[in-house]
């Protein structure tokens, strides 16, 4: 029990990523970026992680208004720029688009359950899914209600 624990709550931080990305610093190094599969895998992970989305009733209200098209691009270039990926990131900031949300820690985890079922039909590996999950902890408060 402890062990899923562990995995959600570094899984939720993921979600951070996906709701609607935000500025970040890249990484000097790129293996994160190959292991993900490049930019062809990462589009990939991103388009199951939205299909996943559409599946998760609890959050698909957050989604309503969004622009899917521009919500993938974004998605895709935030993925790839905090993976040491070769990519400028477009898309807006974190804070300023969540503000106002009222995103409960449960709703949190649903997305980062539907982000790592996406991970996982994908096949990233579980080393890559954790340095991933790692890079996104520091970006979770950004996200919830306060």
């Amino acid at each position: 029990m402890q062990k899923i624990s562990l995995i959600s709550r570094c899984a939720i931080l993921l979600m951070t990523l996906f709701l609607v990305a935000c500025q970040s610093v890249k990484t000097k190094d790129d293996s994160l970026y190959h292991a993900l599969g490049g930019k062809d895998g990462i589009s990939r992970f991103v388009d199951v992680f939205i299909f996943e989305i559409g599946e998760t009733e609890q959050v698909l209200h957050y989604f309503e208004d969004t622009n899917i098209q521009r919500f993938r691009e974004k998605q895709i270039e935030h993925v790839c720029i905090l993976s040491g990926g070769p990519c400028e990131y477009t898309g807006d900031e974190m804070i300023p688009v969540h503000e106002g949300m009222n995103i409960t820690e449960s709703d949190f985890n649903a997305i980062a359950n539907a982000m790592i079922r996406a991970l996982d039909s994908v096949n990233v590996s579980l080393s890559a899914r954790n340095q991933l999950l790692a890079i996104m902890a520091s970006m979770r408060h950004e996200v919830l209600y306060k």
